[in-house]
């Protein structure tokens, strides 16, 4: 009678198999835990390491543009300033011509105008200076007007020249802005491609992982003391009520910040003002080593100093993390120091 066993696939024994199923099971409870949650594959590590990377460039691509930002800003009062003084410079020049307009009507009202007269109200009067005999035939009074008129032409055409230049930066200006806000946009979307990727046990095991650095060992110990002055302790307490604020690219408050705009709110709130961007902020007082860091004192991270955040006491720094995230306190040595400011 012939037999209807399946054969052993694949030429396996029946004792191989079982044993390549306990030795699996043996596997498996060795990697997770009675009771916790599966440790995460090493693709979902991965993931972090290139979101943490995306952060930090759009990071400091978030400066870039906030360091335009401030010249385009700083561009448009120079432009306005100079519009101002050529408006100005014209009405100047209108009164100036109208004297001499009158000079040239009284002389008509009494038999002609002397040809230098009206050379005087021609739209190029300079060429005439060069020509002595005209200027001789002149009073000295109408040829002090000439001088003036001459001078104010001059001015104005400076005036626009440099408003001209001036208004050719701002669009250049008005470009890099735009160039870095792509910039940062295409790397917080794809940030959020990655993490919309995670499960939602590896999302809370990826926030878990980024709240804080391990503290270096070469850091040295703090010794914590009031802040450095009055004006610190009120950036100090003004960082404090930050706290919970979200993250927003570009953004100075009062609702919502960047790292370094979270400072200049801060510091401004003290009455100091600071300048916008994290590498700026780092030239913006004294710089004290890091075992005399007080609170108020300004962190700063990386050798681009492309982040930073406000050192409140115990160990621990105030700043804007990343976007996804809220304003919070974090230890010192969270990530490389550049350098500690005291405004």
């Amino acid at each position: 009678m012939a037999s209807h066993r399946r054969p052993t696939q694949s030429g396996l024994t029946q004792a191989t198999v079982i044993s390549v199923a306990v030795a699996t099971a043996a596997a498996a409870l060795a990697v997770t835990p009675a009771g916790a949650e599966p440790r995460h594959p090493a693709p979902t590590r991965t993931v972090k390491a290139r979101v943490d990377r995306l952060y930090e460039q759009a990071e400091r691509a978030t400066e870039r543009f906030n360091a335009a930002g401030e010249r385009s800003r700083h561009l448009r009062g120079q432009v306005a300033r100079i519009q101002d003084r050529a408006a100005r410079g014209q009405e100047r020049v209108n009164r100036m011509r109208t004297a001499l307009g009158a000079i040239a009507g009284a002389q008509y009202r009494s038999g002609g105008i002397d040809p230098s007269v009206a050379l005087l109200l021609s739209a190029d009067p300079d060429g005439y200076l060069e020509k002595a005999a005209t200027l001789d035939r002149l009073s000295g009074r109408q040829a002090g007007q000439l001088r003036a008129l001459q001078g104010a032409q001059r001015s104005l055409a400076q005036e626009r020249l440099e408003a001209s230049r001036l208004l050719a930066d701002l669009e250049a200006s008005r470009r890099t802005v735009q160039r870095h806000k792509q910039e940062v946009e295409r790397k917080l979307a794809a940030a959020r491609t990655l993490l919309n990727s995670l499960t939602d046990a590896q999302r809370r095991a990826y926030d878990r992982a980024s709240r804080s650095g391990a503290r270096p060992a070469s850091l040295p110990d703090i010794a914590d003391g009031a802040a450095a002055s009055g004006r610190a302790a009120a950036a100090v307490a003004a960082v404090r009520a930050a706290l919970g604020s979200p993250y927003v690219w570009g953004a100075s408050g009062p609702g919502s910040f960047d790292c370094s705009g979270l400072m200049q709110w801060a510091y401004g709130r003290a009455g100091v003002s600071l300048p916008r961007t994290s590498q700026a902020q780092r030239d913006a007082g004294a710089h004290v080593p890091v075992g005399q860091a007080r609170p108020g004192d300004l962190v700063v991270y990386r050798d681009d100093a492309s982040h930073v955040g406000m050192y409140v006491g115990n160990g621990q720094v105030v700043h804007a993390p990343y976007p996804g995230a809220s304003v919070r306190s974090d230890p010192v040595g969270m990530m490389p120091i550049s350098s500690v400011t005291r405004p």
